[in-house]
């Protein structure tokens, strides 16, 4: 049987255009209004076309002891080219944390899949 987690493929956006980058910094000051910043392809352009695109971004956040990561957010990317209209696949949202723990993203390619990558926070 196969699990969802199995193909959940991971590797360095430096180097593999599908993984998504988390933009949040390492150290937060408790309960402080923090931008985090989820993009992709920021070192090699990932493909926006209806034939290749990302079609979206979960962001999750495992607070450190935590039993269940804590879904922040999904954002949907919904303009491929239909009438020259195309979404980036970049997006921000703002969150205060009490602990420190990882944020984990998703992102999902119409024909390469699922992607993930996570980034350590401290929280002071």
């Amino acid at each position: 049987m196969n699990q969802l987690g199995q193909m959940i493929k991971i590797g360095d956006w430096k180097g593999e255009k599908h993984v998504p980058i988390i933009h949040a910094p390492e150290k937060i000051q408790a309960e402080a209004l923090t931008e985090i910043k989820v993009s992709i392809g920021d070192a090699i352009k990932h493909p926006n076309t209806m034939e290749h695109h990302i079609s979206w971004f979960k962001l999750f956040f495992l607070p450190e002891n935590g039993k269940f990561p804590i879904e922040l957010g999904t954002f949907e990317f919904r303009a491929h080219g239909e009438n020259n209209i195309f979404d980036e696949p970049c997006v921000s949202t703002y969150v205060k944390f009490k602990n420190s723990g990882t944020l984990y993203a998703l992102s999902y390619c119409n024909l390469h899949g699922l992607w993930e990558s996570s980034k350590e926070i401290v929280v002071a």
